[in-house]
């Protein structure tokens, strides 16, 4: 295979899996699953062993794929805080790209708990980086900060999300919203006469998209790679990659 074709074969995996983590998040956000601080958090105990610190151990003697997809088909049994919602996202989307035999074979193990990501295949995802004059791309995670959140409301310190379509995010806990609505919300729990607003921080944590995609292209993966329709993301405002990307207004409110 020559580079061009490497290189496109690269583009429409990123593509596609853009795509499925902005319908794993919406799925996600549908599922029932509820907040929860790390204290309070609950899981199916079929298919998931909760730790002492808020955690989820995936059991060894489930399939990975099932055990993602009841958190999804069986929301209301679980609860967690935001941060580990987004790696939940970012399984799903990846198990709709692999299917689930692959899936089953490349993620083995899997722990759930904030922002402590085992698996390398989705360690980038757990730090931030500036995104520049780029800006925030459809399925990135990206981050409101609320520097001056109130002391005894940790879990307000800011809040994770996924860029939607449409000038959306969504976050777990504060749901499907516009940057205007969520910076509104986290301003409600600033420390009292505080004035500094929160934001919509310039980064992104994204998956290493290429070692996902070798996964697929590897001799000994059981998909094979398969060209993708066209997807949305391509369509509009078009950054320099060619992923659809959030007009610069929307970055800072």
């Amino acid at each position: 295979m020559n580079n061009e074709n490497l290189e496109n074969l690269y583009y429409e995996f990123e593509q596609n899996l853009r795509e499925e983590i902005c319908n794993a998040a919406n799925a996600l956000h549908q599922s029932g699953m509820s907040f929860a601080v790390f204290a309070n958090t609950r899981c199916n105990e079929d298919y998931w062993n909760r730790a002492g610190n808020g955690g989820w151990n995936m059991k060894q003697n489930v399939k990975p794929s099932e055990a993602v997809n009841d958190i999804f088909d069986n929301g209301w049994r679980y609860s967690t805080e935001c941060a580990t919602a987004m790696e939940i996202v970012y399984y799903k989307a990846i198990l709709e790209v692999y299917g689930d035999e692959l899936f089953d074979k490349t993620f083995t193990t899997i722990y759930l708990m904030d922002w402590d990501i085992r698996d390398p295949l989705l360690r980038k995802v757990g730090r931030m980086e500036d995104v520049g004059s780029e800006g925030l791309l459809i399925g990135d995670r990206a981050y409101f900060a609320n520097p001056d959140h109130a002391p005894d409301l940790p879990q307000w310190q800011g809040e994770n999300v996924i860029v939607l379509e449409d000038g959306l995010y969504y976050g777990h806990g504060i749901g499907l919203n516009t940057a205007e609505n969520i910076i509104k919300s986290l301003n409600s729990r600033r420390k009292s006469g505080d004035v500094q607003s929160a934001y919509l921080m310039n980064k992104a944590g994204r998956p290493d998209f290429r070692k996902l995609a070798d996964v697929m292209n590897s001799p000994t993966a059981v998909a094979v790679w398969r060209h993708f329709p066209p997807a949305v993301l391509t369509k509009g405002i078009e950054a320099k990659n060619g992923f659809r990307h959030i007009p610069g207004e929307r970055l800072f409110v």
